[in-house]
């Protein structure tokens, strides 16, 4: 029997009845990232959550909150068909640049907006953005998914997130517990991760690459280029000594790692001291992009440095890799303001 309510909105291109679909799928996703606080099943028309619940007993809590989406790295997904690491990217670039305060993230909420809503494709997208809260124990508690006809081309979409942390005043890390002589420890990255792609999307088009050959990669292009953003949040947890911390994204080095400095110091950077990953060399090299470009735009290889005293630098290093990270010794901070690359 023909659903009443949806008959003259299906005609003017909404699916009701795939939405319905979508958040049935939706339910069991979210209970995957379920943790202590969490008051609320999906379906309301806001989230709840109690820091009482959640065992928050801080001193001075303060709540530390981050929005992002994944930009045109979209389009990648959309030429591949490829769906499952999008929300990944999409929780990383928030919860990546909340854990540089210190804070421990609490909740993710999503937005998903399309032309017409494809379930299959929502729960690709939506199972990336549960597997990565449940990854760092950020609760999933709820979202919104928009069907706009009209709006998108087919097939396409834009997903966006918000999440909510929180961290003891005291513990809270900053430029204002740096110094001159502290190292620069930089974290390895995935790739682009989810920035810069209006450039990389433009060079692979002139150079005329194929997104399903290898040109010299141990996977396709298009899948290293998909490789979703890395989460860094584990990494600031196991590690007690870092006193700041920069989320290298849009903007490269030169506008990221002094966002987590005082503005009367600057840092140098040790370029020889990790690997600029293979995908992103290609793109550099095919492109033509000088290094001088490269380090304002790209992150290069490092998607996370720590700020940490000098001797605190082996006992960081060794808790990142105890974690799983691969990490070097990266730059020192220097006296006068500006980032030097050496």
């Amino acid at each position: 029997m023909e659903d009443p309510r949806s008959k003259s909105y299906a005609e003017a291109g909404v699916d009701l009845g795939a939405a319905d679909a979508a958040v049935d799928h939706y339910k069991s996703l979210v209970k995957t990232t379920r943790i202590p606080g969490v008051l609320s099943d999906v379906g309301g028309f806001g989230g709840l959550f109690s820091l009482k619940d959640a065992g928050v007993s801080l001193q001075d809590p303060v709540l530390v909150s981050g929005t992002d989406g994944v930009g045109t790295k979209l389009k990648l997904a959309f030429e591949l068909d490829r769906h499952d690491t999008i929300g990944i990217d999409c929780v990383a670039m928030c919860v990546n640049d909340i854990a540089v305060t210190g804070a421990r993230p609490l909740f993710f909420l999503d937005y998903l907006a399309t032309g017409k809503l494809d379930p299959s494709q929502a729960a690709d997208i939506v199972g990336g953005i549960a597997r990565a809260c449940a990854e760092v124990g950020c609760a999933l508690i709820g979202g919104e998914t928009a069907e706009m006809p009209g709006f998108f081309a087919p097939k396409e979409y834009d997903v966006a997130g918000f999440c909510v942390g929180i961290v003891d005043r005291d513990k809270m890390l900053g430029a204002q517990r740096v110094n001159a002589g502290d190292a620069l420890i930089g974290i390895a990255s995935t790739g682009f991760h989810s920035n810069g792609y209006s450039l990389v999307r433009r060079i692979i088009t002139n150079a005329a690459l194929d997104l399903n050959a290898t040109h010299g990669l141990t996977t396709t292009l298009g899948e290293a280029l998909l490789r979703p953003t890395r989460l860094y949040v584990r990494a600031v947890e196991h590690c007690p000594h870092v006193v700041a911390a920069a989320h290298i994204t849009g903007g490269g080095f030169h506008e990221n790692i002094p966002r987590c400095l005082p503005p009367n110091l600057g840092a140098t950077v040790w370029k020889d001291r990790w690997q600029v990953p293979d995908v992103v060399q290609l793109v550099l090299d095919q492109g033509r992009i000088s290094a001088e470009e490269a380090y304002h735009v790209f992150n290069m290889g490092i998607g996370m440095v720590f700020v940490v005293p000098p001797d605190h630098v082996h006992a960081t290093l060794t808790s990142l890799q105890d974690a799983g990270y691969e990490a070097a010794e990266m730059g020192v901070v220097s006296q006068s303001p500006g980032i030097t690359i050496q």
